[in-house]
């Protein structure tokens, strides 16, 4: 079976995809891949009667809470470092302003 540039297959679940990465990432998609596989298995462990779509979404779902928790610890950080910045050019402005 012969497959366009850009396209990895990709098994979930037992479920062969067929999917196309843009140029250059195709090493992200199987990192996702891989990631999506992990974050199923350690659902599996915590809910072993759930297969299938419930399993999925599920894990799906987790995956999604932690990305959106890593964004509020991002933003929290970038706030930080964007005070610390403004009190540094505050200190500079004053020093510069007293010569």
């Amino acid at each position: 079976m012969s497959y366009g540039p850009g396209v990895k297959v990709v098994s979930i679940l037992g479920e062969d995809y067929s999917i196309k990465a843009p140029a250059g990432e195709e090493q992200t998609l199987l990192d996702a891949a891989l990631m999506l596989k992990a974050a199923l298995a350690d659902t599996k462990k915590k809910y072993p009667t759930l297969i299938g779509d419930r399993l999925l979404v599920l894990a799906a779902m987790n995956l999604c809470s932690q990305q959106i928790e890593m964004q509020k610890q991002h933003k929290q950080e970038l706030d930080r470092y964007q005070e610390q910045v403004s009190a540094t050019v505050e200190v500079i402005s004053k020093t510069i302003n007293q010569a």
